[in-house]
């Protein structure tokens, strides 16, 4: 990618459903290969298939999908969902943010996850959340960049 490219964000529409199918589908292998990742991608990674659970969430008002773009040209994306809590607090939740590893460094992620983070304030959420798998930390000092930290530890013991 030339240093010239611009990067920017949209919301998704269903024509770019091939395309963030296939960049959930690299971020959860990518994912799977990490500390955590094994026990993560059968606990709360995307389930076949990831087209139509796409689909409808780019449809849903309480989720936010978003594609980062170069030029244009889709290359990474993000999500962000909306819980309410028993205390009927809104929690903002990035539940997926990912670029092509082609495309790091460029900031398709700092404009998807701010624009994410900007929609969670828009819908009246009190905080946001996401998660980085232990031992990633790059993915943490991202999110720590936009001012996330951790709140809780989830720890796990193998028993087979």
């Amino acid at each position: 990618m030339s240093p010239s490219a611009e990067e920017g964000c949209r919301p998704a529409t269903d024509a770019d459903l091939p395309r963030l199918a296939e960049l959930a589908r690299a971020a959860i292998d990518e994912l799977r290969a990490g500390r955590g990742g094994e026990v993560w991608s059968r606990h709360a990674a995307r389930r076949d298939p990831l087209s139509e659970e796409l689909a409808n969430q780019v449809l849903a008002p309480d989720h936010q999908v978003l594609v980062g773009t170069i030029d244009g040209t889709v290359m990474g994306y993000g999500v962000a969902k909306v819980e309410v809590l028993a205390d009927q607090g809104r929690l903002g939740v990035v539940t997926d943010l990912y670029t092509d590893p082609g495309c790091r460094e460029l900031g398709i992620g700092e404009v998807t996850m701010q624009a994410l983070v900007d929609w969670c304030g828009d819908q009246g959420c009190f905080g946001v959340d996401s998660l980085a798998l232990p031992g990633d930390r790059h993915t943490k000092n991202f999110f720590e960049s936009f001012g996330l930290v951790a709140r809780a530890i989830i720890v796990h013991r193998r028993l087979t």
